[in-house]
């Protein structure tokens, strides 16, 4: 889990996609019509998510505050601000992450984040 953040900010995605099991569960509860927002349930689908987000959406702040670690379960706490790159915009959001590692590998990726801001942030007035 320590690997994935700065994997993801150098835009290695391929690597990053590489720390997934085959089979995964992943879960962003999104507006309809988000475009980097994919049906993803294995490594591979989370390559193209982490593809579609670096061409959608350009990371300005990551505030990790907390660390919930038990068992195979992680969760991580905090706060981001993201440029979309489309309008321009920025989604100011909270966040929760809960993942779940198993053998070495992450099996569990949901993301609960404000959907409102991001809508806001995407779509057009």
């Amino acid at each position: 889990m320590q690997r994935l953040f700065p994997l993801l900010a150098e835009g290695r995605s391929a690597d990053a996609a590489a720390l997934f099991a085959d089979s995964v569960s992943f879960s962003i509860p999104h507006p309809p019509g988000i475009p980097w927002v994919p049906e993803v349930d294995s490594a591979v689908g989370m390559r193209t998510f982490f593809e579609l987000l670096q061409a959608h959406v350009q990371t300005k702040e990551f505030d990790l505050r907390h660390v919930i670690a038990e068992g195979d379960d992680v969760v991580l706490i905090g706060r981001m601000v993201s440029e979309v790159k489309k309008t321009g915009r920025d989604i100011d959001t909270a966040f929760a992450l809960h993942t779940t590692v198993r053998d070495g590998r992450i099996t569990r990726y949901h993301l609960y984040e404000d959907s409102y801001a991001v809508a806001q942030a995407y779509f057009e007035d």
